[in-house]
């Protein structure tokens, strides 16, 4: 494995990015692993306070800039991390890319199919791949389960669900001042808008473009209640958001065919109150595992058990089928949001310095974007059915774990142990 520093250009510096560079990436300076050459931001206060953070913990300059276009023209940059507002995700990577950077970008999804096909083109004419940085996909309970599945534990997969259900009401009804992307989003579409939590995990379950594919998906949106009624209490009636009808139903249900004949429900439920969860349920012929109550329940036990008997019996599973890149993280840990942003930027930084696919393709990246624009067709027609695109154009049929060639512990589509 390379010991050589990467040099990289970090691009949105709001609330999620500045958190990533400071908790993450100047960390990771300090390891040996990455040099920090140029930062980006729309708003040139983002841009100066990111810019003091990287001169006061590393004591060197990096280039600061309004405009992307000028890290991208940085020679010596290897990749760029794209933390910017959503709309402009793959303007920027396919632009990174063509300019010989390799891109770790953000979670978010698309807004058209056509964006997903250039971001796909961009990588087969370039050799760059763009991995979406799905933090969810490295939590610890999602990769003991995969490494359940990968032992047949659960049998044959015949299920999964998962979603995003987190209360961020006041987040998006002060979007305004806080210069945050979702406010807009909310008031103007109608979509799964978030849809890879928890897709990113379980599309590493079911090996979606790895010997199986999603075929089509509808989708349903409830009435929107949640966010108007904040409004209203928060700011009152005269405020000009408590005119606004918004447009982003309360509760969002996506159901996903597999190719493989397995079903997926997705959930999106960010207006209303409630506790977080991201709902990671996986159903297989001889057991399954709920994120909800953090239970397994297998063939042969009482069905008639209570749901309280079971909570976190999944605990008891660590000792045989923890992850081995838990077994190693867990020595050390460092890092935000439970160790999964640590561990997602490090599966980056790892294929950047040694010059690997990244354990999330371009393929993956655009195939769970995707989800966000095919949703909001499907809603907009009564929930009608609409094809999901074969981004990898029939590769997924050879694409398998057994064409896996990696040995990063790292990796997604196989256990690798270190």
């Amino acid at each position: 494995m390379s010991e050589k520093r990467i040099n990289l250009g970090v691009i949105g510096l709001g609330c999620r990015g500045l958190g990533i560079l400071n908790g993450i990436i100047l960390s990771m300076y300090e390891l040996g692993k990455v040099e920090i050459l140029g930062v980006c931001d729309l708003y040139e206060d983002r841009v100066k306070d990111a810019y003091e953070k990287v001169k006061n913990k590393t004591g060197k300059t990096p280039v600061y800039t309004t405009d992307y276009r000028e890290i991208l023209a940085i020679k010596e940059i290897d990749a760029v991390l794209v933390m910017t507002a959503w709309e402009s995700h793959i303007e920027i990577a396919t632009a990174a890319m063509k300019a010989g950077k390799k891109v770790g970008m953000e979670v978010g999804g698309a807004y058209s199919i056509d964006d997903c096909f250039k971001l796909v083109k961009t990588y087969e004419e370039t050799g760059i791949h763009c991995m979406m940085l799905e933090n969810c996909c490295y939590g610890r309970k999602e990769l003991l389960v995969l490494n359940m599945v990968k032992q047949g534990v659960f049998g044959d997969i015949v299920h999964c669900s998962g979603g995003y259900m987190h209360d961020l009401r006041d987040e998006i009804a002060n979007g305004d001042v806080k210069r945050h992307y979702r406010q807009r989003n909310y008031f103007n579409r109608n979509c799964e808008n978030y849809p890879t939590h928890e897709l990113g995990p379980i599309a590493q379950v079911l090996n979606i473009n790895r010997g199986n594919k999603m075929l089509y998906l509808t989708s349903v949106a409830s009435c929107s209640k949640g966010l108007h009624e904040f409004i209203v209490e928060k700011k009152g009636t005269d405020h000009p958001h408590a005119k606004v009808n918004v447009a982003q139903g309360d509760i969002v249900t996506t159901i996903i065919k597999c190719a493989q004949g397995q079903t997926v429900v997705l959930t999106l439920d960010t207006t209303l109150p409630r506790s977080y969860s991201r709902g990671f349920t996986v159903r297989g012929t001889k057991g399954m595992y709920c994120e909800d109550g953090n239970y397994i329940h297998m063939d042969g036990e009482s069905e008639w058990e209570t749901v309280a008997a079971k909570v976190n019996s999944a605990e008891k599973y660590f000792e045989k089928y923890e992850h081995p890149l838990w077994e190693e993280y867990k020595k050390n840990p460092v890092g935000g949001h439970d160790g999964i942003d640590w561990l997602v930027y490090s599966a980056f930084v790892e294929s950047v310095a040694n010059n690997t696919t990244p354990p999330i393709d371009t393929y993956d990246t655009a195939s769970w974007m995707c989800i966000s624009t095919l949703s909001e067709e499907s809603i907009a027609c009564s929930g009608k059915p609409v094809n999901i695109p074969d981004f990898t154009n029939g590769k997924w049929i050879l694409r398998t774990e057994e064409e896996d060639k990696s040995e990063s512990i790292y990796s997604l589509s196989k256990i690798v142990k270190k």
